[in-house]
């Protein structure tokens, strides 16, 4: 079989595949002693399957149901959700949005396929344009969505050193040039995978140089505000013409309905749009459908607020506990957690790449995420690409407990 170089971009593997096949291969075998401290899934929170089953009820009761699976909705999305939605953050933020500043995917990978894709690459006048993040490490899902390679430009951070054994990454305002190849700024808020959240004054300095060279500024606010509002820090929220605010339902417990939201200039909505029509036909219903009548009647707050958030909140202070325990005596270094749910450690001097430790700690059916991956574009010499560990603490805490114990275990015998 011969395949096109687009066949052949999106069937090579990759370091992230070869992750999730084994993250498969892990929950399928069942194992008792299994700690599945890898991928990104949320936590099943018991209070908000609840309430998503009851607005499932409702939709069946109304007659809503049958609407929601058999009928396609335009390629923008479901239209009474898109105008539920416009005017909830209106009323939360000030903002001045129509439905026509929104436009629904089918999740947010998607919409950062489109999204890239629409702003860089191959060029009309034969130029080349890349997508810029201003602070590496980043979302690991950005790296091989783009068709063509070579697409991302990435700046390596500032690291502060904090009390508490933490540090934090700071974009180096010094080093971060925006050329005339560069088609948009793109940045996690908080960040995938280090639980970062870039600072308002940081935001609005990214924010003025998108300004200055007339690109959009892209924020993929998967984990941030409103919902599913897992930040535990001060921070704002701007948008306006320039900015692209990319939003998803699948962190407030619906991974399952692949519900991808942006919130853009109009003309950007129908770039997405007609990229939905084309590639998808429309997209998904199902969140839309489910979460129509909790924003307009602003039980989406009750959601997040007294149960998504406190959730994660109360599994961070376990993982921190843990992480004190067993890793206090040893020269590890965790990144402050000021949002989503990961711990990001530094493992300072590891005297083998992550991917190796990796390894070690699958055989002991102990699944992290090694940090090489999410250091798109970054020159591999850089010691730190091969010194970070993602943890999802999502999880029980007789799994955080054995899985901190074991990779204390690990370590103590690299570091003798």
């Amino acid at each position: 079989m011969k395949l096109s170089n687009f066949g052949k971009k999106f069937s090579r593997q990759s370091g992230i595949n070869l992750l999730m096949v084994d993250l498969g291969e892990a929950y399928a075998s069942k194992h008792p002693d299994l700690c599945m401290l890898g991928g990104g899934n949320p936590a099943s929170i018991p209070e908000a399957q609840a309430l998503f089953g009851e607005e499932m009820e409702h939709l069946i009761e109304q007659g809503l149901f049958e609407k929601m699976v058999g009928i396609y909705d335009g390629p923008q999305g479901e239209r009474t959700f898109l105008e539920v939605l416009s005017q909830f953050l209106n009323r939360e933020f000030g903002w001045d949005l129509t439905a026509a500043n929104i436009s629904l995917t089918n999740g947010s990978q998607n919409s950062f396929f489109y999204l890239f894709n629409a702003l860089a690459g191959e060029m009309p006048d034969g130029g080349f344009k890349k997508i810029l993040f201003p602070l590496s490490p980043e979302y690991v899902g950005y790296a091989d969505s783009g068709l063509s390679d070579a697409m991302f430009a990435s700046r390596r951070p500032k690291i502060e050193l904090l009390d508490d054994r933490q540090f934090k990454y700071r974009v180096d305002f010094d080093q971060l040039e925006v050329g005339d190849d560069i088609a948009a700024i793109c940045l996690s808020r908080p960040t995938n995978p280090t639980g970062n959240v870039v600072s308002d004054a940081e935001l609005a300095k990214l924010h003025n140089l998108a300004l200055q060279h007339d690109i959009p500024l892209i924020v993929d606010n998967a984990y941030g505000q409103p919902f599913p509002n897992v930040i535990y820090t001060e921070a704002n929220i701007p948008w306006s013409e320039h900015t692209i605010l990319c939003m998803s339902l699948s962190k407030l417990g619906l991974p399952g309905a692949r519900t991808g939201i942006v919130i853009a200039s109009e003309a950007i909505t129908q770039v997405i749009s007609s990229m939905s029509g084309i590639i998808t036909l429309a997209p998904n219903s199902v969140g839309a459908s489910l979460m129509t009548r909790m924003i307009e009647s602003g039980k989406i707050k009750h959601l997040t607020e007294e149960i998504v958030k406190p959730f994660y909140r109360s599994k961070l202070e376990v993982a921190i506990e843990l992480f004190n325990q067993h890793l206090g005596e040893l020269p590890v270094l965790m990144h402050k957690p000021e949002g989503a749910f990961f711990l990001w450690l530094w493992l300072q001097d590891l005297p083998i790449p992550t991917y190796e430790l990796y390894e070690r700690l699958k055989r002991r059916h102990v699944y992290v995420i090694p940090g090489e991956e999410f250091f798109i574009d970054i020159d591999p010499a850089w010691d730190h690409t091969r010194q970070c560990l993602r943890i999802n603490y999502a999880q029980p805490r007789d799994q955080l407990q054995r899985g901190f114990k074991i990779l204390a275990e690990e370590l103590r015998g690299l570091y003798r």
